[in-house]
């Protein structure tokens, strides 16, 4: 990092004490995670599948092309079959920033993970780590968007 020797040396000390003290108010979280029955886990390896089919099916009747993720609570999704009009151009950051008043559900942009932009633009993500009963309401909100 290149900056005024103060910033520097505060930036500095952030990074030292966050990696050598490793999230510290996480440890607490985890430590109630241990605890958890193997249940708990069990019933959140097969609820997560679940989630992920319930939206991918949804945005694909919605008309978004979807890439079926493996091991991420991501699904992203092509917008350029939902049409010019819907796909904003097939502009991610434009499709997403009027999804919320449009739809009432929010998406990423994955144009912000990329070094050429370009090469993302219209590709945005859901998350699916959300109560089944938001994913349903999100599922039916995006489909009356392209309906």
């Amino acid at each position: 990092m290149t900056a005024a020797p103060g910033l520097v040396s505060a930036v500095r000390s952030a990074k030292q004490f966050l990696t050598y003290v490793a999230s510290g108010p996480f440890q607490y979280a985890v430590a109630e995670a241990l605890s958890l029955p193997d249940t708990y886990f069990t019933a959140f390896r097969e609820d997560m599948p679940a989630k992920r089919d319930l939206l991918a099916a949804g945005l694909t009747e919605a008309g978004f092309e979807v890439l079926r993720p493996a091991g991420t609570y991501f699904i992203t999704t092509d917008i350029r079959p939902l049409g010019a009009a819907l796909s904003q151009e097939g502009d991610g950051f434009a499709f997403c920033r009027a999804l919320p008043e449009r739809a009432g559900v929010v998406a990423i942009p994955n144009a912000v993970f990329y070094d050429h932009r370009e090469a993302g633009a219209s590709f945005v993500r859901f998350a699916f780590c959300k109560q089944t009963a938001v994913l349903e309401e999100a599922v039916r909100r995006l489909k009356a968007l392209a309906g």
